[in-house]
């Protein structure tokens, strides 16, 4: 992705006043910084969304569910179209290229040039942030697409036969997200090392969690978001009280060298 040039206007200060010196930071440095504390949020996250899930499949039974079942046979069809068939690279790049451009228009910014082939594609845009450039790896455009077309032909006709089909095509297409992910992950792309990677990785694991979490609960009927943040707020409070358990045991540790 590439982004336009431009210039900020700076003021020059007054005569005889000297521009104040301060310690300037890395932006690179405060990301890292920022992806270490979200380290325990990922953690936590993790084990409320196993915990969940492994209830709700061995207690609720969430397996016997059409929308499992529906969901997990399109994850299948795609993973051997993958493995199996011939990459459909140049649909991948435009939904990668599209995903930037989308987020700049998010971020009220402007898209003047997109350009996708199969060797790669780029945009020129007068904005660009971390938000735009990871997007493409934690956003499922195509997921999104097919959910928004479903409810917009819903305002106009009965939908319903075809909740099925809906549930096959987010398999399709989420499976389809995940793998070119961990297929592009690997290859230093300048939309993860431009701003860290270590920070980049933390943000796109967290951000494809959050976003199973809501698959879910959205597919699972005994699943609540109340009941999904009430593990959240237990698993939060387990944490804490590992912390102090730590640091007890760090403090009576501790011995002065007299």
């Amino acid at each position: 992705m590439k982004v336009a040039p431009y210039v900020v206007p700076t003021r020059r200060p007054p005569k005889g006043k000297a521009i104040p010196s301060g310690l300037v930071v890395p932006t690179r440095w405060v990301k890292f910084v920022v992806a270490l504390f979200l380290l325990p949020i990922c953690a936590i996250l993790t084990q409320t969304y196993f915990t969940v899930f492994t209830r709700a499949a061995m207690t609720q039974q969430l397996w016997a569910g059409e929308e499992f079942w529906f969901f997990s046979l399109g994850v299948v069809l795609w993973l051997i179209a993958f493995f199996g068939l011939p990459r459909p690279l140049l649909v991948y790049v435009f939904g990668h290229e599209l995903t930037h451009a989308v987020w700049v228009w998010l971020m009220g910014g402007r898209v003047s040039k997109f350009k996708v082939g199969r060797d790669g594609g780029h945009i020129i845009t007068d904005r660009n942030n971390f938000w735009i450039a990871l997007a493409p790896y934690f956003f499922p455009l195509y997921s999104i697409m097919a959910i928004g077309i479903y409810g917009a032909l819903s305002l106009a006709m009965n939908m319903q036969p075809y909740g099925r089909l809906l549930y096959a095509i987010i398999g399709i297409t989420w499976a389809f997200h995940f793998t070119f992910t961990l297929w592009m992950i690997p290859k230093s792309q300048t939309d993860l090392t431009d701003h860290g990677t270590f920070f980049s990785l933390v943000v796109i694991y967290f951000m494809n969690l959050l976003l199973l979490s809501v698959l879910l609960v959205l597919a699972s009927p005994q699943i609540t978001f109340a009941g999904f943040g009430a593990e959240i707020g237990e698993n939060i409070s387990r944490f804490f009280a590992f912390i102090g358990t730590l640091s007890d045991g760090f403090v009576r540790g501790y011995r002065p060298v007299k």
